[in-house]
């Protein structure tokens, strides 16, 4: 995808990742802006940046996300890159995650996905044209150490761009999946833990990376290069791989035993 002269929506576009990518796609010539967030003030702060329209929503609600297509088609007549970004990392652990905890991870990094496609699909279907950006994790590949609901919900959003890519990739709809390890965002400011073991990127720099995926049309961006490597290593030997998640762990025991104390307290 040419970014030049394109119309684009961010979700969770009010710091971090999404705030990286409005910022370098207005610098590649976008024609327009949506910055979405559900926090009103940082996404009025991020579209008077990028000359764009701020929207306050809450992803994990699909009323809301409807209003965001419908208001952004309003606004600009339609929609060529829906950037399906916000999430949330959720609440670590596994034993004391409670079922609304789950709930607000499922809705947040899943259903917010599927609510952007069934809105802002039909019209991209009409033209036979338009883009979906899916922002999962290496998480998502791979796993989390320490972090049940973020890697399951993960996994899930990985999944559901491939289905989207296989049943629509055809009828003119192109998707990419942004799989990054450590990002230095609101979500790591208390540090990356395990995911910063190949080091943390900048927002800028994962935007750079995601720009030039989408300039090729590559369905897994993976700003960290080392994540084709391990996905991969998953692939050929799946126990071998377990294994060195298991030694991993070990690595980062006292991490990991501050989330236990946390489940078991």
């Amino acid at each position: 995808m040419d970014l030049q002269g394109k119309r684009v929506v961010i979700t969770g576009a009010g710091g971090g990742i999404g705030e990286g990518l409005a910022l370098e796609f207005k610098k590649r010539g976008a024609a327009s802006l949506v910055i979405g967030d559900i926090d009103g003030e940082h996404a009025n702060r991020v579209a008077s940046e990028v000359s764009g329209l701020a929207v306050t929503v809450d992803v994990s609600k699909e009323e809301e996300v409807k209003t965001l297509v419908e208001e952004s088609i309003k606004v600009y007549g339609g929609i060529d890159l829906f950037c399906s970004n916000a999430g949330i990392f959720g609440r670590p652990g596994f034993m004391k995650v409670s079922y609304d905890n789950w709930m607000q991870a499922i809705n947040t990094n899943i259903m917010s996905h599927t609510y952007a496609v069934k809105y802002a699909l039909p019209s991209m279907l009409e033209r036979k044209s338009g883009y979906f950006l899916f922002t999962s994790s290496a998480a998502g590949l791979l796993s989390q150490i320490g972090a049940a609901p973020y890697t399951v919900t993960k996994h899930a959003t990985v999944g559901f761009a491939e289905w989207v890519a296989i049943t629509y990739g055809q009828r003119g709809i192109g998707v990419s999946c942004l799989c990054p390890q450590a990002v230095k965002t609101k979500m790591t400011e208390n540090g990356a833990g395990v995911a910063g073991i190949n080091g943390m990127i900048n927002p800028q720099e994962c935007a750079e990376s995601t720009v030039e995926g989408l300039s090729k049309d590559t369905f897994l961006i993976t700003p960290h290069e080392r994540v084709r490597k391990y996905i991969k290593n998953k692939a050929e030997d799946y126990d071998q791989w377990i294994l060195g998640m298991q030694n991993l762990q070990d690595h980062f025991k006292d991490w990991v035993n501050k989330i236990e104390e946390m489940d078991y307290q």
